[in-house]
C-alpha cells in the first residue's frame, strides 16, 4: 500500500468518518449521502434505525449493513459475509465508537 492509499483510508472525524479494524486491517467508514441512501433503502428509515439503536434494539445484521454501505473504500476481495464476521468477532463494545460516530453523523449532518 502506498502512502497515498494509507492516507485515503484514514478516518476524518471532521467529516463524520469512523474507523474499524476487521481481520487486522483498519477500514474507514464514510457516511456519504450515497452510502446513507443505500443503507436506508435496505434498512428502512434511518431515524427509526437511530431510535432502535438508542433503545438497545439495533440488530447485528443492521449494524453490519449500515457499516457495509459506509465502508469506503471496500477492500478488493472482501465480501459482505466476511466483513460481517469480522465485525462480529470484535464484539459490540469494540465497534460501538464507530457506530456512535455514524449515528451522530446521521442526526447532526456535517
Amino acid at each position: 500500500m502506498t502512502l497515498r492509499q494509507a492516507q485515503d483510508r484514514r478516518a476524518n472525524a471532521t467529516r463524520g468518518e469512523a474507523k474499524i479494524v476487521v481481520a487486522g486491517e483498519t477500514l474507514r467508514l464514510r457516511p456519504s449521502f450515497a452510502a446513507l441512501v443505500a443503507a436506508e433503502e435496505e434498512l428502512g428509515p434511518l431515524f427509526a434505525l437511530v431510535e432502535r439503536a438508542a433503545e438497545g434494539e439495533l440488530r447485528l445484521g443492521e449494524l453490519v449493513t449500515l457499516f457495509w454501505h459506509c465502508l469506503d473504500p471496500k477492500p478488493e476481495g472482501l465480501t459482505r459475509e466476511r466483513f460481517g464476521e469480522g465485525v462480529a468477532a470484535q464484539g459490540l463494545a469494540n465497534v460501538t465508537p464507530a457506530l456512535k460516530t455514524i449515528l451522530s453523523q446521521i442526526l447532526q449532518g456535517r
